[in-house]
């Protein structure tokens, strides 16, 4: 269980493979092992390292809010301390709006940035998103709770799927065991970050080239999220996946682990 001391917290990472450092930021409510998918993948070329944010997984948990800054030097220290200089950026949903703050706040620690199903500012829809997710993990089981980050997250098409339903039942069965869940205190200081994020007027400012990648069809940061932020940034490309969601990466998941290999690499 590597973890080292970062930015008043310790922080726990995983590290898959050799070459180039890929840093992985993993969204709201989610450790670090979720990339595992395409890690297995993107760990063929690159040195992956996939950290648990603050708030969740084996990283500190510390009680009050957070901010995207806050957590952004979380990942500016844990650079320093494995001695990477400059690394390659992907950030999922919340881990977008760290990224986007990692490059803003710490230009010469990154080269590229993979922004997904992200935003720049919250809407008073977005508020209220974030909001209800906290009075559910407050008053309903982890299933419970599990189900509606997945009806949240998931296209139609993918519960009209029999075999990704079936993951999806799983997935609910696997968060009443989980061994070491969020807490309450860890979800509302991320849900501060996510809500609280607001750098539209900076954006001209972030310089690394970046993908901005998301779905469509996505209930939870809607496309014109991604599309505000692509038009804000001077040098970025967009790409949304047709009946797609916010879980767009695991939806298509071939075409995205691979369109970031190549995003990447170019």
């Amino acid at each position: 269980m590597p973890k080292v001391t970062s930015n008043g917290i310790e922080m726990h990472y995983e590290v898959h493979g050799e070459g180039e450092p890929l840093i992985c930021i993993m969204g709201i409510t989610a450790p670090g092992e979720v990339w595992e998918e395409h890690v297995k993948v993107w760990s063929q070329t690159y040195q992956c390292i996939t950290p648990d944010n603050r708030g969740v997984g084996q990283s500190d948990k510390p009680e009050g809010e957070y901010t995207s800054a806050m957590m952004a030097d979380d990942y500016a220290g844990l650079m320093d301390a494995l001695g990477i200089e400059k690394a390659n950026i992907v950030g999922c949903s919340m881990g977008s709006i760290i990224a986007q703050q990692l490059a803003l706040r710490h230009p010469d620690k990154v080269k590229n940035v993979v922004l997904m199903c992200s935003w720049a500012r919250c809407d008073a829809y977005a508020k209220s998103v974030f909001a209800h997710i906290e009075t559910l993990k407050e008053k309903v089981s982890a299933a419970e709770f599990m189900e509606y980050i997945q009806l949240l997250i998931f296209n139609k098409r993918s519960w009209d799927d029999a075999e990704t339903l079936a993951g999806l039942v799983q997935g609910r069965q696997e968060a009443l065991e989980n061994e070491n869940p969020q807490p309450l205190h860890g979800l509302k200081g991320q849900a501060a970050a996510c809500v609280n994020h607001d750098v539209y007027a900076q954006l001209g400012k972030l310089s690394a080239p970046c993908l901005v990648i998301g779905g469509e069809d996505d209930l939870f940061t809607p496309r014109w999220m991604s599309e505000e932020i692509h038009a804000a940034l001077p040098n970025s490309t967009l790409h949304l996946y047709p009946q797609s969601g916010h879980a767009f990466h695991w939806e298509n998941l071939a075409d995205f682990n691979q369109r970031v290999l190549d995003f990447v690499a170019g």
